[in-house]
Order: C-alpha cells, then structure tokens, then sequence
C-alpha cells in the first residue's frame, strides 16, 4: 500500500491541496516534505506525534523528510488555534527549547540512513539574514492583508477580544516562506500539518507562485478531540509530553490506557504501525469484550515502546498490574514512585520501624485504611488485607525496617482496590 492509501486508510488526512495531484507525484518519485514544529517548550507533547509519525510514515516508503525546529517562527508563535497571544520567549529559553525539540525529534526519524536520512533545519538559519526592509520588499510584498484576513487562524482571532498582534500577524508570512526557501535547496514539494495549518500552508504555496518558483502542495491531519468534545493530548496535569521527566513513563502508559471507549480504534490508526488487519482484529475483540480492553493495552503498549523503549514499557505494564493486585517483584523504585504517586500516601518516620518495629494493625491505621486496630484485626480475619499484595493473615505481625521497599516504602491493601502507601521519612 503506498503511503496516501495508507493514510486514507486510517482516516488521516483532513484537507489536500490536489488529491489526486499528490498522488500521482508521489508514484513517479520519491518526493522531499517537510513538517514544522515550533519549539513553545522544551519537550513535545502528544499533540505533535501525529504530523511527526506521518513523516515516519513517508520515510519508511523511501521519501525525503525534513524535520524543521521552528527557531525562528517559535519566537513569534502562531496564532492559529489559540484565543490569546502566546507568551514570547527570550532567546536563552528558545535555544534551549529547540535543542531539547531537535534531540526528540532524532528518536522518530531515521538521520543516520545513508541512502535516504532525514534532515533537521532550523529556520532560524535563514530568517535570520533577513533584515526588516529586505522580509518587507521580498515577502511581505506578495501578500494581500484582504486575503490575510480570510485565512480562519487570522479571522479567529480577529473576531476574539483580544484581536490579534501584528507579530502574530506576521507568522503566516515566515513559515510561507519557509516552504519556498525549503524548496529552493531541497527540492521540497510537499508540505504537511495539523488542519489548523491549512492557511499557513496554501501561504506557502501561493508565495511560490507569486515568485515564478513551482507548484507546490499541502497536506494536513485531523486535529484530534476526545469523543467528549475535549482537546487530545491533555490530562488532568496538563499536557502529556514525551519527556518522561515532565510525564513519567508511568503516565503515559495510563494516558493511553485511560482513552475512551469509543477513541481506542481510531487512535491505534493514527498512531501505531500496526498493519490494518491487525487493528481491525483488534476492533472484533474491543466490540465483543470491551471490559479486556485488549485494544487499550495494544495501543498503551506500542506507544510507551515507540516513545520511551521496549524495557519502560514492560515497566509501565508491572507498575500498572500492581495496582490490580499484581506482583511488585523487579519493579524498579522509579516505577514503584510512579505508583504510590497514584495511591494516598502518609509519611511515618524510620524510627518506628526500628528494633522490634511496628505491628501491621497499627500501620492499618495509620495509612488511613482501616479507622481502629480492632476493625483491622476483623479485616485481617475476614482475609481482606494484603501486605505488597500478598494477603496477611497473622494479625501479630510486626512491619520493620527491612520490610521497606527500596528502604522507604510500604504497600498495603484492603479489599481488591483500596491502596495505600507509607513512606519513611526523617523529620527535618
């Protein structure tokens, strides 16, 4: 299957230039495209992974990709899908962001192929030599503020409260050239984007032709909602990002595991490398036997190994079955932070797990699972209290240092999912 057939297949592409124009090129040839990706913070989120594995997809049919860390355009920031400027960011922070964003994008795209690499730009390198008076005489002259005004990221915003700068104003006019500059020394033809990009995009192309230069294209892909109506990609916390520093491995894992119903299918088109067949065998499982959720761990599973590796996402898994009672045995103490991070957690101090230690009645107690010592002797009785998982019957049983996992943990359990976790801590 070529790679627009594959990419129809799974419901990805929104809007195109010329359809079947774009189809007929890439059958003659293997064609250069790029994407941008505007360096706002110093980790991509899951907002940008379906333009970036669309690239992945069309190198892997032997396309030339460009991957462009937009250091130049990041200083503006795009007004498009936004109701309020975006803050600008000094140019420490910005360098830092794009060289965090080029580091990221090199774990996606394959830049050491030697017959066909990806490339990383920056169009920081080229608009740069611009002066004021040159972007305004060679740009700036081509663009009509009538037809501006009609591309929907700029109407929004003229329509909102807050209206819209001329800074951002000038955003559509940087990235439209962009595509022209790309093209002149790549051979670039081939832009794509979010849908949200579409004005930027048909910028770029009505620039070239403005300047005599070729016919160029744009391609974009469905900006993503939840069935709910809410904005893919964000969780409680906020945006789910690809450093594990900003969202644990752990979360993410449970990000994807914690998908709707009704998103699971079309997320493992858009996002995985699962051939089709596969992910409609899926679909017969998730529609006979939802409560498996097979799809969701499919899809859980392939993202975590795709962003973070094969050993995290095995991580992810133990952590995850902990907390359905599951065995703690090799989780490393990262993970099992993750985890209590999720399960009310009470601080005890080190002392008293001292000598002789703590009895576990009274540890019951303490980590709010059971109101008295005799409601957690009745508990125990009853088999309903699980020391690390494993049910605890002996209500004499003393909870000492060298319980503690990692030398700062306890696990405890009442019933099938009520959690807690004590932490030994020194008072400062």
């Amino acid at each position: 299957m070529n790679v627009i057939d594959d990419l129809k297949e799974r419901g990805l592409i929104a809007s195109c230039t010329d359809i079947d124009a774009v189809t007929k090129l890439l059958s003659e040839k293997k064609i250069t495209l790029y994407c941008g990706f505007d360096p706002t913070a110093d980790s991509l989120h899951v907002g940008n992974l379906i333009p970036l594995l669309t690239l992945r997809r069309f190198q892997l049919q032997g396309h030339h990709v460009l991957a462009l860390a937009g250091g130049a355009t990041g200083s503006i920031g795009d007004p498009s899908g936004r109701t309020t400027e975006r803050q600008l960011l000094n140019k420490e922070t910005l360098t830092h962001n794009v060289t965090c964003v080029k580091a990221q994008l090199s774990r996606f795209l394959d830049f050491e192929n030697t017959e066909n690499p990806a490339r990383m730009v920056d169009n920081a390198d080229w608009m740069g030599k611009f002066t004021f008076l040159d972007f305004l005489r060679d740009v700036g002259k081509y663009f009509s503020v009538n037809t501006m005004l009609s591309k929907e990221s700029v109407r929004s915003r003229m329509q909102s409260e807050t209206g819209i700068t001329y800074t951002e104003f000038s955003y559509m006019l940087m990235q439209a050239y962009d595509f022209c500059h790309l093209n002149k020394e790549y051979g670039c033809e081939l832009q794509i984007g979010g849908n949200d990009q579409w004005g930027n995009i048909t910028a770029g192309m009505d620039l070239s032709r403005k300047k005599g230069g070729p016919s160029l294209h744009g391609l974009t892909l469905p900006l993503l909602l939840n069935s709910d109506g809410t904005k893919f990609g964000k969780s409680l916390g906020g945006a789910v990002y690809l450093d594990p520093n900003k969202t644990s491995v752990y979360r993410f894992y449970q990000f994807w595991i914690q998908v709707d119903d009704r998103d699971v299918i079309k997320l493992l088109k858009y996002y995985t490398f699962l051939p089709l067949e596969q992910i409609a065998e899926l679909e017969t499982q998730h529609n006979a036997k939802p409560e498996a959720r097979t799809a969701h761990k499919t899809l859980a599973y392939e993202m975590t190994k795709l962003i973070h590796g094969e050993e995290a996402a095995q991580d992810a898994i133990r952590a995850s079955e902990i907390l359905f009672g599951g065995s703690v045995e090799g989780i490393s103490e990262n993970n099992f932070a993750d985890v209590a991070s999720e399960i009310p957690t009470r601080n005890i101090a080190p002392a008293e797990l001292e000598g002789e230690g703590k009895s576990l009645l009274e540890l019951l107690v303490t980590s709010g699972l059971c109101s008295s010592k005799g409601q957690a002797r009745k508990d125990m009785e009853a088999g309903g209290i699980y020391f690390f998982n494993n049910r605890e019957s002996n209500i004499q049983k003393k909870i000492t240092s060298a319980d503690l996992m990692f030398g700062k943990y306890l696990l405890l359990r009442k019933g099938k999912r009520n959690y807690a976790v004590l932490k030994a801590v020194s008072a400062e």
